[in-house]
Order: structure tokens, then C-alpha cells, then sequence
């Protein structure tokens, strides 16, 4: 039987959530939660506090798997198709991405996420630090969708968003929009560096259209290309290297 208490900390170790990041399980502020319900063990015991730290000597598990060591850095292009939802479990028990992913694929996580109907270019890693570092607006790195939207819009509205826009209290940032066809459906091509929650949707809503399609086509450098829907691929760690430095 496995006390909650907290173990004792190794001082020259790092925080067991950053680890649990670096390994690929998930990220920091997840990390946190599985904690607080009781999820993560140290050395046989149950942890009940993040602050705690490990080494590569300890032992640690999450829903009684050990967790090893993080490996080196790998990031892969994933095409989401419609219809996933972007987590590993899903209390509705709706199918998700990561039940659908190649069996031999390691454990991922991936790179913010896409809506449920969203479909297109999903990035994947085992690395949770990398995931925190690429999601963050201060990176300056361009997410681009496609939109097709029900309703009529002019080209002077969607230069305007280039000031941001507010809607419903919540103020979204610059976004760069190029109407590619008019007509009972619009496509419109859209660039943006902050990716809030449903956040396309939410500001061609207010411009008077109903996305009905929505596709992710580019994420800073990396394309969704010709990937098919469902597909992965791993980005080579040369092109890595020259998109993210010293990783």
C-alpha cells in the first residue's frame, strides 16, 4: 500500500512536473492536475504537491506506468481529420486523436490543438517543454487556415481585422485575411499568431458567416502540405535544427 504523502525532494534535480514534460507525457499545467488527482507516483508513493523534484535516479509513475528519462527531441506533422477530438481522454467518449495515431508511434502530445469539426495540420512532439515553447504568441510564428463560410463578405472588412477585433468581451489580435472566392460560400485564407480557443470561428461570426470548414494549412514553417488526412510524419531533426536552433 502507497502513502500520499509527499517523498522527499532532490535539490539538484528538476520539478516533477517539467520532467513529466520533457518525457512527452504531457504538459506542465497537465502535469499539475494529474498530480492533484492523485495520478503520479515517486518512488512508490503518491504525490500530492508539484513542488517537488526528481532525478534520473527515481522512479516515476503516472496511472501506474513508469515514466523513463526524456529522449531526444522529435516533432512530427499530423493532418487531423474532422470529427477528433484533441486530447487523450474524452469524458463524452467521443474518438480522439491520440487513440487514432499509428501504434508505433511513442507517447506525443501535441502542439495546441484543433476543434473538434477542425481539420488539418496538428503538430506533434514528446517533448512537453518544446509543445509550451512553440504554442506561445511571443514566438511570433503564423498560424494559417483555410475558412469556407455561408455568407457574403467584402475584402474591406477583412482588411480590417489587420487592427484586431473584440467580440463579446474578448479582444483578439492582428489577423491578416485574404478573401480567395466570393459567393453563397466564401473561402478565406487567415493569419494569426495567437490561436485562441475558436478563435476564426468566433471572429468571422461576428463579421456576419457561419464557418462550415476549417482547416489548418500551416503552423510558423511547417505545411500541411500534401499530407493525407490521418497521416503523420516526422519532421527530419536537420530541419529541426534549422527551425528551432539548438533543441
Amino acid at each position: 500500500m502507497s502513502s500520499s504523502s509527499s517523498p522527499p525532494s532532490n535539490a539538484e534535480g528538476e520539478r516533477v512536473a517539467k520532467f513529466l514534460a520533457r518525457a512527452g507525457v504531457c504538459s506542465r499545467r497537465d502535469a499539475e492536475r494529474l498530480i492533484g488527482e492523485g495520478r503520479v507516483k515517486l518512488n512508490g508513493r503518491v504525490l500530492d504537491t508539484p513542488a517537488v523534484k526528481v532525478t534520473a535516479k527515481d522512479k516515476v509513475q503516472v496511472d501506474g506506468k513508469p515514466v523513463h528519462t526524456a529522449e531526444p527531441t522529435r516533432l512530427w506533422r499530423y493532418h487531423k481529420p474532422s470529427g477528433l477530438v484533441t486530447t487523450h481522454r474524452d469524458p463524452a467518449g467521443r474518438p480522439t486523436v491520440f487513440e487514432n495515431l499509428p501504434k508505433d508511434l511513442p507517447r506525443v502530445i501535441s502542439v495546441g490543438r484543433l476543434d473538434l469539426t477542425s481539420e488539418g495540420l496538428l503538430l506533434l512532439t514528446n517533448d512537453g517543454e518544446l509543445a509550451r515553447r512553440l504554442e506561445l504568441p511571443s514566438n511570433g510564428w503564423l498560424r494559417r487556415y483555410r475558412a469556407r463560410a455561408f455568407g457574403r463578405v467584402e475584402q474591406a472588412e477583412l482588411d480590417a481585422l489587420k487592427d484586431g477585433i473584440a467580440v463579446e468581451g474578448v479582444r483578439y489580435g492582428p489577423i491578416e485575411a485574404k478573401l480567395e472566392r466570393a459567393g453563397t460560400n466564401s473561402w478565406i485564407t487567415l493569419s494569426l499568431t495567437e490561436g485562441k480557443n475558436r478563435e476564426v470561428r468566433r471572429v468571422l461570426e461576428a463579421l456576419g458567416l457561419k464557418v462550415n470548414r476549417l482547416i489548418r494549412i500551416a503552423y510558423g514553417p511547417f505545411q500541411l502540405g500534401a499530407l493525407a488526412p490521418g497521416a503523420v510524419e516526422e519532421i527530419p531533426r536537420k530541419v529541426l535544427k534549422e527551425q528551432l536552433g539548438k533543441i
